[in-house]
């Protein structure tokens, strides 16, 4: 057993709002630069739909990430024997136009337009080129389900549904998905750079670029299933989401996290066994891969575990901070979020709680086992999203988020204690509360956990590279 530590994040899809304020201090702070103005390191995405870029969840298109062949772990696109081979040809790269092209305006032309009859206007004009174009496509199209009526077949989520039924105007649901880097536990975008430019860190396991290194061979961009690794444009190098990791080695979390208006993220440290990764995305098959991380994810407050944990180099405030960890008690102790995409097998860090919604038709209380049923929201559709397809997980998280404001109700409103809410799906009291607090009261320093970075530490740069797998060609 090698024990590590890795930065991880839990968004509560039943409260985001859709609001985006996660997504400017980023762009404003991360991308504010010539060449990284098609990039949104974090972004939020209107379910159902194609996505940004287009149907990034489509790995029959893109192949990025993982597959098993024969057996063996292999990246889907092939590892880097063949990447070198092929070096000048990458058929898997997505286009600006699965992005979008960035625009502007020339505003001048409002200021020192001469006088006229009507209101000047002004067209919008490409930032790579300078030429005019016409908007087609843009980094939030499809918000609040704007033409989801066209792009919405292509959602992958609605395998074994038939997408036209809920499409219809009475049927369609909608909520939120915001995205950022994975951070993942065994990284495809790592696996593929032909040059070793993209290196995950030895002590959090943020994975960044390193910029000197890179040659701009965009295979990080194809190889990532998520599509977080993008091409700046001007200076021929990859950039993505590195987890602010200026603000998290001062104790502070990240920029999304901390300017969240509806508080749906949580940020802490997760202790994992290192030497199970390989055995964890080689599991057979796809929907016992989410169980398979979930075992490789180590109980901090296990005696043995820390003693093992400080033997392995592990910093004694990043044990501490794991104890304390939102992310554990949401992901393992109480199993409500879930890890986006895990037939990825990319080991993902950022986690998911799905999100309930209305009832669809009429349910009584009697029904309690049938609930999940009559939500809007169709729970195939979260398990494609977020289990591979396995219902079994997302109905126990959507029943227990159901018990919790049920039994909160009984309490507050009702004051009549209701008891048998939380034996049917496997809680108690003493826990509901805690997860009460942790999903709707807990502070700034309840929901972000996040020691600083230790003084004794050698230089990051000296020890980058060390964490991730070099041995598939």
């Amino acid at each position: 057993m090698k024990i590590k530590a890795q930065y991880a994040m839990v968004l509560n899809l039943d409260k985001c709002i859709g609001c985006h304020t996660c997504s400017i201090p980023c762009k404003n702070v991360w991308t504010n630069r010539s060449g990284a103005e098609y990039m949104w390191f974090n972004n939020v995405e209107t379910k159902p739909g194609m996505g940004y870029p287009k149907k990034w969840e489509n790995q029959d298109v893109y192949r990025g990430g993982w597959h098993l062949k024969k057996g063996r772990l292999e990246l889907k696109a092939g590892g880097r024997l063949h990447k070198g081979i092929n070096i000048f040809h990458n058929p898997d790269l997505p286009t600006i136009d699965e992005y979008y092209e960035p625009w502007s305006y020339d505003y001048e032309k409002l200021i020192e337009s001469p006088r006229r009859k009507h209101q000047p206007s002004i067209r919008p004009i490409s930032q790579l080129t300078g030429e005019p174009i016409q908007l087609k496509w843009g980094p939030n199209w499809e918000d609040d389900l704007a033409g989801v009526g066209e792009t919405g077949a292509h959602d992958i989520n609605f395998g074994k549904l038939d997408y036209a039924v809920y499409l219809q105007f009475r049927n369609i649901f909608m909520f939120y998905l915001p995205r950022l880097c994975e951070h993942c536990l065994n990284p495809a975008c790592v696996a593929s750079c032909p040059s070793g430019a993209l290196y995950k860190r030895e002590e959090d396991g943020i994975v960044l670029v390193d910029q000197e290194r890179c040659r701009g061979w965009r295979y990080c961009v194809s190889g990532c299933p998520y599509k977080k690794v993008y091409f700046n444009w001007k200076t021929g190098r990859s950039e993505k989401c590195i987890f602010c990791y200026p603000r998290i080695e001062a104790g502070l979390t990240t920029l999304c996290a901390h300017t969240c208006v509806g508080r749906i993220r949580y940020v802490g440290v997760v202790l994992y066994d290192a030497d199970r990764i390989y055995s964890t995305a080689s599991v057979a098959s796809e929907q016992d891969v989410y169980p398979a991380l979930l075992e490789i994810i180590l109980d901090p407050n296990d005696p043995e575990i820390r003693k093992k944990a400080e033997s392995d180099g592990i910093e004694a405030n990043m044990i501490e901070a794991a104890i304390r960890s939102p992310v554990y008690k949401l992901t393992k102790s109480w199993k409500l979020a879930f890890p986006l995409h895990p037939e990825y097998r990319t080991l993902p860090m950022v986690w998911y709680i799905p999100p309930l919604s209305p009832m669809s038709q009429y349910a009584t209380l009697s029904q309690e086992e049938d609930i999940v049923d009559h939500l809007r929201i169709p729970v195939t559709y979260l398990a494609n999203l977020l289990t591979a397809g396995d219902e079994a997980p997302v109905r126990l998280a959507l029943k227990r988020l159901s018990a919790i404001r049920r039994y909160m109700r009984s309490v507050r409103v009702e004051k009549k204690i209701d008891n048998h809410i939380l034996e049917s799906v496997g809680l108690t009291k003493k826990s509901v509360e805690e997860m009460y607090r942790l999903l709707a009261l807990a502070r700034l320093e309840e929901r972000f956990v996040v020691p600083t970075a230790s003084s004794k530490k050698e230089h990051i740069f000296i020890t980058q590279g060390q964490c991730g797998y070099s041995d598939f060609a």
